[in-house]
C-alpha cells in the first residue's frame, strides 16, 4: 500500500514537473516569436531618432548616441512630396477623410445586407450571398479599369470622395459576410417578438440587431480600418496630389529622395503611417477575436 502511494505521488510530481517544463518551453517560444515581430518596429523607431551620419556609420540595432526628433518633423511637415514641399501632414488628414466614411458606410451596408439575408427568406438569397461572397476574392487589379471609367462618369476621379466610393464598394462583400454569419446565430425569438409588438423593418434593425451587434461591429471596424488605411493600389490609381492617401505619400517620400537617402526620415514617415492601425489594435485587438468567435456558431 505504501509503495503504491509512493508511486502515485512520484507520478503526480513527475507530471507537474513535465507540465511546468512544457509551459516554460511554450512561453519561451511565444516570447521569441513576439521579439521577432517587434524587432522591425524597434529598428524603425530607434533609427528614426538618429542623425543620418550615425545611421551610416553605426549599428542599426544600437540606441541613438545623439537623440533627435528632427527626422519626425521633417517627415511630418517639410519633406519633399510630389511637386510641393508639404510633408505627410495633409495626406495623413486625407487618409482619415477616406477611412472614417468608408468604414461607416461599409459597416451600415453590411449590417443591412446581413439582416436581409438572414431574416427574410426570399428566392435566390443563397445565390445573392454567394455572389457577394465571390467579390471578396476578386483581386484589386481586375476592377481598376471598370472603376476608373465609373469614377470618370460620376465626376469623382482624383478626389477623396472617389476613393471613399471605391473602398466602400470593395468592402461591402467583407462586411456582409461578417454580419450575415453573426445574424444567422442571433435568436429569432427576439426578432419575432419585436415584429409582434409592431416594430418596422428598420425598427428591428436599429432597436434589436444593431444594439446587440457590438462584437461584430468591432470586428468590421478593425478589419475595414486596417485594410483601407494600408491600401495602396486604389490610392495610387484614383487620386492626385491633392487627394493622395498616406500610403501613396509615403511611397513618394521614399521615391522622391535624390542623392542622399534620408533613412531616418523614411523610418519616421513609416512609423507615422503605421501608428493609427497600431493604436487601433492595441486598444481593441482583444475584441477582434471575440467578435469573430461570436459569429462562428452557425451560418
Amino acid at each position: 500500500m505504501a509503495d503504491t502511494t509512493f508511486t502515485a505521488t512520484r507520478r503526480h510530481g513527475g507530471g507537474q514537473i513535465g507540465s511546468q517544463i512544457a509551459r516554460v518551453v511554450l512561453y519561451a517560444i511565444l516570447i521569441a516569436t513576439a521579439l521577432l515581430f517587434i524587432l522591425p518596429v524597434y529598428v524603425m523607431v530607434v533609427n528614426s531618432l538618429k542623425p543620418l551620419d550615425e545611421i551610416r556609420s553605426g549599428d542599426l540595432m544600437a540606441l541613438p548616441i545623439a537623440w533627435t526628433f528632427e527626422p519626425w518633423l521633417t517627415a511630418w511637415s517639410t519633406a519633399q512630396i510630389g511637386v510641393e514641399p508639404t510633408g505627410l501632414k495633409p495626406y495623413f488628414i486625407n487618409s482619415f477623410l477616406l477611412v472614417v466614411p468608408s468604414v461607416v458606410f461599409t459597416t451600415l451596408i453590411g449590417a443591412l445586407n446581413g439582416y436581409i439575408l438572414t431574416q427574410f427568406k426570399m428566392r435566390g438569397a443563397s445565390l445573392l450571398f454567394a455572389a457577394m461572397l465571390f467579390s471578396v476574392f476578386i483581386p484589386y487589379q481586375i476592377v481598376l479599369i471598370p472603376m476608373a471609367k465609373t469614377l470618370g462618369i460620376l465626376g469623382l476621379a482624383g478626389t477623396v470622395k472617389g476613393l471613399v466610393f471605391v473602398n466602400t464598394v470593395y468592402g461591402i462583400g467583407f462586411t456582409t459576410l461578417f454580419f450575415r454569419n453573426y445574424y444567422a446565430a442571433f435568436p429569432n425569438e427576439l426578432i419575432r417578438s419585436a415584429r409582434m409588438d409592431g416594430a418596422s423593418f428598420f425598427g428591428v434593425l436599429l432597436r434589436i440587431l444593431l444594439p446587440n451587434s457590438a462584437p461584430i461591429i468591432v470586428v468590421t471596424v478593425i478589419w475595414q480600418f486596417t485594410n483601407i488605411w494600408n491600401e495602396f493600389l486604389f490610392g495610387a490609381s484614383f487620386s492626385d496630389y491633392t487627394s493622395f492617401p498616406l500610403t501613396v505619400a509615403l511611397n513618394n517620400l521614399v521615391s522622391s529622395s535624390t542623392g542622399v537617402k534620408e533613412y531616418n526620415v523614411h523610418f519616421a514617415g513609416a512609423f507615422i503611417a503605421a501608428l493609427p492601425t497600431l493604436i487601433v489594435y492595441m486598444v481593441s485587438g482583444k475584441y477582434f477575436v471575440r467578435g469573430l468567435m461570436a459569429g462562428s456558431v452557425k451560418g
